[in-house]
């Protein structure tokens, strides 16, 4: 064996304890226009609320490490920050095949979601199958996905407006600077109800139904197999004992008493 083979074995023998002693907390962030799942606490906007913020701490204790959820920015902004290794985790995430490249996702998913098509009740707006929106014009927050199928659809086939905020969507559609927005059916119907916009509809059916999972950045410091292994069992724990239920029904409830939540900055 060469000197230089030896000192390659020196060097990988201490790289492992050293990432593992860099593991001393993990920093998650997630979409903060998404409730029950998440929105800003308005009495400390640097934080998120909702559902996936009582995950979070029920993962802390499962894993034995500080998990802080923290707001970053816009989602656009989450995944930046995931990409670049300052953020470990995202609270809930849709799968896509470009994301693999800069983050992990932890198996099983926590939960399932819709995303709809949501529309003025007048004039009504005819959809019974995607291609009904071809031709008119879409609106949608950056950076969302809706599964691989309908966001190649999507990019191959609509022409959308890619607006910063779930708030901003709503309020465009609602004057009529788009024909329809893209977005999950919970978190919009949240904001809907918050904001007192009259006159939207969702329309049927739901254009995907994805699911969400946990995911870990490749730059993460605690991105080992041990701590993969670690979120894996803890996700499988969650789904058997049915726990995620119970945190988006408090979600759902914490958001109705939450003031201002839409107008938080």
């Amino acid at each position: 064996m060469t000197i230089r083979t030896w000192l390659g074995l020196a060097l990988a023998l201490l790289a492992g304890p050293t990432a593992m002693a860099q593991c001393t907390r993990l920093v998650a962030s997630g979409n903060p226009q998404y409730p029950p799942y998440l929105w800003r606490n308005p009495a400390d906007p640097d934080q998120l609320m909702g559902a996936n913020h009582e995950l979070m701490q029920w993962l802390s204790r499962e894993i034995g490490l500080p998990i802080e959820l923290r707001y970053v920015g816009p989602w656009s902004r989450v995944q930046e920050e995931v990409r670049a290794g300052r953020v470990d985790l995202i609270a809930g995430a849709f799968f896509t095949l470009p994301r693999t490249e800069y983050m992990d996702y932890v198996q099983p998913p926590f939960r399932e979601t819709r995303s709809v098509v949501l529309a003025r009740e007048r004039p009504p707006m005819r959809f019974t199958r995607w291609a009904d929106l071809e031709g008119k014009d879409g609106l949608t927050v950056v950076n969302n996905s809706f599964g691989g199928e309908f966001d190649r659809f999507m990019r191959e086939r609509l022409k959308l407006t890619r607006v910063a905020s779930l708030e901003q969507a709503l309020r465009m559609l609602e004057i009529g600077r788009g024909d329809y927005l893209l977005y999950e059916d919970s978190p919009a119907q949240a904001y809907i109800a918050s904001l007192n916009i009259k006159g939207l509809k969702e329309l049927a059916p739901p254009v995907a139904q994805e699911r969400l999972y946990l995911t870990l950045s490749h730059q993460s410091a605690c991105n080992t197999p041990q701590m993969r292994g670690q979120l894996t069992r803890a996700m499988y724990k969650l789904q058997r004992e049915q726990r995620m239920d119970a945190f988006v029904e408090r979600g759902v409830q914490a958001w109705k008493t939450s003031p201002s939540a839409p107008d938080v900055r």
